[in-house]
């Protein structure tokens, strides 16, 4: 993810300090959404929280086709 292979050891050691120091604060499941990655979909309700039934209903009205569905998905609701 970054340009220069040689940065791998200290860049891989930020991302897990990173990751320890926040870990004890996140308290709930989910996690940040734009930092998600392709093989994350399954995380996406959960991501979303309390929302996404909601999300998903506005999602079935302004897009029930899911043309726009790249990314952090999230499926229309199903009438």
């Amino acid at each position: 993810m970054w340009p220069d292979p040689a940065d791998n050891e200290a860049n891989i050691k930020w991302v897990k300090d990173y990751y320890a120091g926040i870990h004890p604060h996140s308290g709930t499941t989910g996690g940040y959404i734009n930092f998600m990655s392709d093989d994350d979909d399954h995380r996406v309700a959960e991501n979303y929280g309390v929302n996404y039934d909601k999300l998903r209903a506005v999602k079935s009205v302004y897009d029930p086709d899911n043309l726009f569905h790249v990314n952090q998905n999230i499926e229309p609701a199903k009438a």
